[in-house]
C-alpha cells in the first residue's frame, strides 16, 4: 500500500498540483484520529509516514511528570530516567504503538484524504478560474430553473442566477445559450458558488462596450447608469474626444449599435443621455424626452425642483413614475417635478408663508417688549443714549 500511496502522491502533485507535504501531513492527521478512534481514544498519538521507506508509525506520545501521573498521557521522571538519563520533567517521549492490523485502516484513510484532496483542489481551481471572470460577460447554456434560481452551464461548472439578478419578462428553454454577467464567486462549503446576472447594471454596461468600440477604447465613457431591468434603462455617457458625440456614437448608424442591446435585454427600452459635471444640465438630460424650463436646487437636500411646462408634466414623470424615478438614480439627486402653472402657484405660497413668518416674528418681538418692565426699559434707553454720546462727531 505505502508504495502506491507514494505513486499516488506523486501524481497528485504533478497532475493536480497538490504538494506531497500538503498530503502528508493530511495523511498524517487522519490516521492518528483513525487511531484514536479505533484503538485508544485517550492516547496523545503522532502518525509518521516515511515516504522513502513506504513506512507508516504510530506513536503514543507522553509528557515526563515528577509524579501522580496519568499513564495515558504521562510519564513518571523516575521511569524516563530508566529509558534515557537526559530526560527531564516537561519532556515529551514517544513510544511506537503501530498496531498489527493497522495497515488496513491506514489504506481505506488513504484513500479518503487522498480523494478529499482531488476534491478541495478542483474547487480550489474552480474557484481560481472564474474568479477572473468576475466583471465579465460570458455565455452558457440554460440547464434548468425553479422557483429560486435559474442554472446555467458556464464551462465546467453551473452557475446560478437567482430572481433578484433575473430580468422578470424573460423565459428560457433549456439549453438555451444566453449571455450572462458573472457577478461573484464565494467560496461555501459544497465548493465555489458562481453567481451570475442579467439585471445588474454593469451587464448593460459591459454589453455597451461590446457593442460600442469607441466605449471599449476608452474614448467614450459610461458615467452613470440607472435601470429597472426588462423595461426601461438610462444611461449617460460623455466623450473624452470633443469631436466626436457620445450618444450618437453609442446609437450608432441607423440606431444598430444600441439596438442590438436592445434586442440582447428582450426589447428593453434604451435612453442614452450625455453626462454633464453641471448637475442642472445633467438633471435636464436625464429628463429627456421632457423639456426642462427650471431647476431650482437646494444643495444642502441635495434635492431639486425641476419645472416643465404644463403639457409635458406627464412625459417627464414617466408611465408609473418611471422616468422621474431613473433620472433621479441616474443623477443621484432626489427630484420633485413640478408642471409651470404648479411652480407658479408654489411660489406664491412659498412668498405668503414668508410674509406670515415675517409677521409672526414682529409680534413677538412686540410682545416680549410689553412684557419687560419699565426700569428694564428706562436702562435700555439709557444704554442706548450713552452709545449716542459716545460716537463721534461727523465732519462738518
Amino acid at each position: 500500500m505505502s508504495k502506491e500511496l507514494v505513486k499516488a502522491m506523486q501524481v497528485l502533485e504533478e497532475e493536480k498540483g497538490i504538494s506531497r507535504q500538503v498530503i502528508k501531513e493530511a495523511l498524517e492527521s487522519a490516521l492518528a484520529l483513525a487511531y484514536k478512534k479505533n484503538y485508544d481514544q485517550a492516547q496523545n498519538v503522532e502518525v509518521q509516514f516515511d515516504e522513502n521507506k513506504g513506512t507508516i508509525k504510530v506513536y503514543s506520545v507522553k509528557e515526563v511528570v515528577e509524579t501522580n501521573y496519568d499513564s495515558t498521557l504521562e510519564i513518571s521522571l523516575e521511569e524516563a530516567l530508566k529509558i534515557n538519563r537526559a530526560y527531564e520533567i516537561g519532556d515529551k517521549i514517544k513510544f511506537e504503538v503501530t498496531p498489527k492490523d493497522f495497515g488496513r485502516i491506514a489504506t481505506q484513510t488513504a484513500k479518503h484524504v487522498i480523494m478529499q484532496r482531488i476534491r478541495e483542489a478542483e474547487r480550489e481551481n474552480i474557484f481560481e478560474e472564474f474568479s477572473q471572470y468576475v466583471d465579465e460577460i460570458m455565455t452558457g447554456t440554460v440547464e434548468r430553473q425553479d422557483h429560486r434560481f435559474i442554472y446555467v452551464n458556464i464551462g465546467r461548472v453551473e452557475a446560478i442566477m437567482p430572481l433578484g439578478e433575473q430580468i422578470p419578462s424573460e423565459q428560457f428553454e433549456p439549453d438555451q445559450r444566453i449571455k450572462v454577467y458573472v457577478a461573484k464567486v464565494d467560496k461555501t462549503s459544497k465548493g465555489p458558488q458562481i453567481v451570475v446576472s442579467r439585471a445588474h447594471n454593469d451587464f448593460l454596461r459591459r454589453l455597451f462596450e461590446q457593442e460600442v468600440p469607441e466605449i471599449y477604447d476608452g474614448t467614450v465613457e459610461v458615467m452613470a447608469i440607472a435601470r429597472e431591468a426588462g423595461d426601461r434603462a438610462k444611461v449617460a455617457v460623455r466623450s473624452r474626444d470633443k469631436n466626436i458625440d457620445p450618444v450618437g456614437t453609442c446609437v450608432g448608424p441607423r440606431g444598430q449599435r444600441v439596438q442590438a442591446i436592445v434586442n440582447e435585454l428582450n426589447g428593453e427600452n434604451m435612453d442614452i443621455i450625455e453626462w454633464n459635471e453641471d448637475p442642472v444640465v445633467f438633471i435636464q438630460n436625464a429628463l429627456s424626452p421632457a423639456q426642462v424650463l427650471k431647476v431650482d436646487f437646494n444643495e444642502e437636500a441635495h434635492a431639486c425642483i425641476v419645472v416643465v411646462p404644463d403639457n409635458q408634466l406627464s412625459l417627464a414623470i414617466g408611465k408609473r413614475g418611471q422616468n422621474a424615478r431613473l433620472a433621479a438614480r441616474l443623477t443621484t439627486y432626489k427630484i420633485d417635478i413640478k408642471s409651470e402653472s404648479s411652480y407658479a402657484d408654489y411660489l406664491e405660497e412659498q412668498a405668503a408663508l414668508a410674509i406670515e413668518a415675517q409677521a409672526a416674528a414682529e409680534a413677538s418681538q412686540e410682545d416680549l417688549a410689553e412684557e419687560l418692565p419699565a426700569e428694564t426699559l428706562d436702562q435700555a434707553v439709557e444704554v442706548e443714549d450713552l452709545k449716542l454720546e459716545s460716537e463721534p462727531a461727523g465732519e462738518e
